[in-house]
């Protein structure tokens, strides 16, 4: 999952999160925090046993709630970090291939990726809403037949936390480059506690946690002695750059081809043909055009046929529709999801603007998925804490440091590097084809920057029906599954 929708209204469409140059606004914008107490620590790991029965194979495997301490340079303790590991019993440990999971925000735990899509048990994510029973499915498409699974949620989300009382720890935590550093230490710290450095290696991230992938893959690599030898790129942000829709071409050619697959239903690319080819090429044109007469009545025209929409609609925007003007002319009375286009709820006031509204999606969803979290930690894996638990931490985006310098954040060079110097490493890339946040066409513009020499045929890109967290139906979670299976020896 990604950021909360308080950070995304507040950037989108300019930016997906608040990038660099918004740094100093949020910096302005936040009291100066007084100093706290020094948080109580978590309780020590707990592993109990499980049997899983599905339909032609039963599982029998070992769950571990616990976390690992990061440290400063002195030694001395400054966070927490907690995990829920998955290991199949009966297997060779150093044979045994082990997946690290975590999702986005910044400030997101692991949660969407365990209950939606790997782990053993799943939340019916697409029937959620904020008062359903916690029900807890056996998930036929569960990853531990092929990987153990271990779910990280990074300091600030789930139940990790500072044990520092002081803002140094939380400064640089919270930034692109100390959050890859506390991740990959926690990861280091994992394989060696859990005697498994001698495993198969890998890691998926979802949203921010995709944008993590790659520079994970580098910081582990030089810095740790820990080669990945896979990554799976869920919905994922590589690259921060290109997201101001003031006449900005790159966004409004990235988003097209989504508002298309969402008006058609497209259930894949081949779908989608005209719209890509009209993106990346007549429309980037027309866009460079800036408001010249002839290139805003062409785009006008190109982008009311290809979406559906009214074409007055379409020559007020000057042929520049992004996802929030899409969704409000969607059926009456009804509110999209930037998340997933395809989804909508009756809006509580259709008179009010759209940024005063919830998202169908990710507000429909934060109940129900910490009710589930709460009680997987209670019941079945036996570890409790009086810690609050945070599904998504608002503090941590909010106050998110994205370096300084005049390039948005990416991750791009870091997964060309990492495909350059490791003949070994794969990579999988997925999207849902209705989600506006993270469109799949950006995606599948960058990576065809990869040169061939340097490992493009080692990347497979996927964009399949549903949204951001395309998992949540059956048909998405099953096709996530196949395409990484063949990843694992």
């Amino acid at each position: 999952m990604t950021l909360p929708r308080r950070a995304l209204l507040a950037a989108f469409p300019a930016s997906l999160l608040a990038g660099p140059a918004r740094a100093q606004d949020r910096a302005a914008a936040t009291p100066s925090a007084a100093p706290r107490p020094t948080p109580a620590k978590l309780p020590p790991p707990q592993t109990r046993s499980h049997t899983l029965a599905l339909p032609g194979r039963s599982l029998s495997f070992t769950s571990t709630a616990g976390s690992v301490t990061l440290t400063d340079g002195q030694g001395a303790p400054q966070a927490e970090l907690a995990f829920i590991a998955y290991t199949l019993d009966g297997a060779t440990p150093g044979q045994r291939p082990v997946t690290f999971a975590l999702n986005g925000g910044p400030g997101a735990a692991s949660a969407w990726l365990h209950l939606g899509a790997l782990g053993p048990w799943r939340l019916a994510l697409h029937d959620a809403h904020p008062s359903a029973p916690v029900r807890l499915l056996d998930n036929a498409e569960t990853w531990l037949d092929f990987t153990d699974l271990v779910f990280l949620d990074p300091i600030g989300a789930g139940y990790s936390h500072l044990l520092s009382a002081g803002e140094e720890a939380r400064k640089r935590i919270w930034s692109v480059a100390g959050d890859i550093e506390s991740i990959a230490g926690a990861i280091r710290r994992w394989l060696v506690q859990a005697g498994r450095m001698a495993s198969p290696k890998f890691l998926v991230g979802e949203s921010y946690g995709g944008f993590r992938g790659p520079r994970l893959a580098r910081s582990l690599a030089q810095s740790h002695g820990v080669g990945l030898a896979g990554l799976v790129l869920v919905s994922p942000v590589l690259d921060f750059g290109g997201r101001s829709n003031a006449l900005e071409p790159l966004y409004w050619a990235f988003t097209l081809p989504t508002l298309v697959a969402a008006a058609r239903h497209a259930t894949s690319r081949a779908a989608l043909v005209d719209a890509e080819a009209y993106a990346a090429g007549a429309y980037m044109a027309d866009l460079l055009a800036g408001a010249q007469p002839d290139a805003v009545a062409r785009r006008s025209e190109r982008v009311a046929a290809l979406t559906g929409l009214d074409p007055a609609l379409v020559r007020r925007h000057g042929g520049l529709v992004d996802g929030p003007i899409f969704m409000r002319h969607a059926p009456a009375g009804r509110l999209a999801s930037l998340y997933d286009l395809d989804v909508s709820m009756p809006a509580p006031d259709p008179a009010a603007l759209y940024d005063r509204q919830p998202d169908p999606v990710l507000d429909g969803l934060r109940a129900p998925l910490t009710a589930a979290m709460l009680d997987l930690y209670a019941t079945r894996l036996g570890w409790r804490t009086e810690a609050p638990y945070q599904l998504l931490n608002d503090a941590v985006n909010r106050n998110w440091d994205w370096g300084s310098g005049r390039t948005a954040a990416e991750s791009m060079s870091h997964l060309r590097t990492a495909l350059a110097l490791d003949p070994g490493l794969r990579v999988v890339v997925a999207h849902g084809l209705y989600d506006v946040v993270t469109p799949y066409f950006r995606s599948a513009l960058l990576l065809d920057t990869i040169e061939p020499a340097a490992g493009r045929d080692r990347v497979a890109l996927h964009a399949w029906p549903g949204g951001h967290m395309f998992y949540s139906r059956t048909a998405g979670r099953a096709a996530l599954r196949a395409a990484a299976a063949p990843l694992y020896p």
